[in-house]
């Protein structure tokens, strides 16, 4: 495989499947306008993609090892092209939703397989370089999807940015005339565990949406159901062994509490410089792209600090700084547009070091056995996460309709400031449960993993 022309195509592909995330983010005050409907509503725009996203990936993953990465490739990016087109044409809401779901089934294709790809294909002295070039297309899309998606909307209406998605189509080719041919080695998809998988995010996020009993009830025995036939399988879609280590399940939820502030607070920063500053999306874009960009610029460098100064040192100062800015918009946010200008160039770099810090600290404690499926599982986790977060924050803005605009956004933020604090105090708990359990270790003769 000829690198050199694979990873900057495949950074192309994931910068713009990450950036259909960005670029509806600045757009939903507009989408909220054009299509009249409610904020709850509008909030499945994103969540619903969030989800989809994060269910397609791993299961692109896990695929890999049963079909060839090539008809993965073409199956995940015809879906999100042809599902494109269904969007540009989209002129009420179900249409627009209809197009998001069948997108999100196509898009975790490229974060899916990216890992994989660099992992067989490119030898160790290399592949550090091939992962940070690849993350380096999912932090410009942070950075400039904000732009493009208040551009676009501004000229060409919120349509149009299903035709940038469609840019897709045009890279396939590109992609599948350099990609190795290979055959899959066999190994037993678990299709009911993977189809358990989606009924327990699906009706979790149904049950925050629709705030509905019946819906609580059947994912509570969709996870009864998952956990029996994790009891009893072998070779299960999610691996029940990553549960009996307590320091992943820890991290996990601190996965699912940073994606919550992260989505929640993009989801949330449009429409409050929409309804409280009245800015266009172009001008919301504006506001929002210095965080990004910066946060993709410090993005290269993370990875060195962490590497000299440790995971938990930056897991720390990330989550100080974001309860600071969450603390911030609650306080002084109807100030100016000023105070969300400043507060996302801390709290974006904030989080992308957080981020990253956590996900190089869960494969440092899981065993080699299990860092495919751990790391695939926190990432279902951390989107499930944010997807619950946007969709929670659509319900509460509904319900609290009769409530001054500016104080239902402070609440909101004061909501994800509490989940902020929450989260610092698990990885406190984190940090003394792994103190104390090396201190164990050190008493004994034969020094086991962490992990176990």
């Amino acid at each position: 495989m000829n690198e050199k022309m694979v990873l900057p195509v495949w950074t192309i592909g994931l910068f713009i499947v990450v950036m259909n995330t960005t670029m509806f983010n600045v757009s939903i005050p507009s989408i909220i306008n054009d299509l009249h409907i409610s904020a709850d509503q509008g909030s499945w725009v994103i969540s619903s993609y969030s989800l989809g996203y994060a269910l397609s990936t791993i299961i692109y993953s896990r695929l890999t090892d049963v079909v060839p990465m090539r008809k993965l490739l073409t199956v995940g990016l015809l879906v999100l092209g042809l599902s494109s087109l269904l969007g540009f044409f989209a002129n009420d809401f179900y249409t627009l939703l209809m197009a998001r779901i069948i997108q999100s089934m196509g898009s975790g294709v490229m974060a899916g397989l990216g890992l994989v790809l660099v992992s067989r294909y490119i030898p160790k002295e290399r592949r550090g370089s091939a992962i940070a070039m690849i993350s380096a297309g999912s932090a410009m899309a942070f950075g400039l999807g904000p732009i493009i998606g208040g551009l676009v909307n501004a000229y060409f209406g919120w349509n149009g940015l299903f035709a940038v998605t469609c840019l897709v189509l045009v890279i396939l080719p590109a992609l599948l005339s350099l990609l190795p041919r290979e055959n899959a080695l066999r190994f037993r998809f678990d299709i009911p565990g993977a189809s358990l998988t989606v009924v327990n995010a699906v009706t979790l996020l149904l049950t925050v949406t629709q705030v509905s009993v019946i819906w609580l009830a059947v994912f509570c025995l969709s996870i009864l159901l998952h956990a029996w036939h994790m009891s009893r399988g072998k070779e299960t879609f999610i691996n029940p062994d990553l549960f009996r280590s307590t320091a992943y399940r820890k991290l996990i939820v601190i996965g699912f509490c940073i994606l919550m502030l992260n989505l929640g607070n993009l989801f949330l920063m449009p429409l409050v410089l929409a309804k409280v500053f009245s800015l266009s999306a172009m001008k919301i874009g504006v506001t929002i792209a210095p965080g990004a960009i910066l946060s993709a610029f410090l993005t290269r460098y993370f990875g060195r600090w962490i590497d000299r100064y440790g995971n938990l040192l930056f897991l720390f100062i990330g989550h100080a700084v974001m309860v600071f800015v969450l603390l911030l918009f609650c306080t002084v946010l109807s100030a100016s547009p000023i105070v969300t200008l400043i507060g996302y160039i801390c709290f974006s770099p904030a989080f992308s070091a957080t981020l990253a810090s956590l996900n190089n600290e869960t494969s440092r404690i899981l065993i080699k056995a299990h860092i495919g499926s751990g790391m695939g599982l926190m990432q279902l986790i951390q989107f499930c996460g944010g997807s619950i977060s946007v969709a929670v924050c659509g319900v509460l803005l509904e319900t609290h309709k009769k409530t001054e605009i500016l104080a239902s956004y402070q609440h909101l933020y004061g909501l994800m400031l509490l989940i902020g604090l929450l989260s610092i105090g698990i990885l406190i708990w984190f940090k003394l449960s792994i103190n104390k359990e090396s201190d164990s270790l050190n008493k004994k003769p034969n020094f086991q993993k962490l992990a176990d």
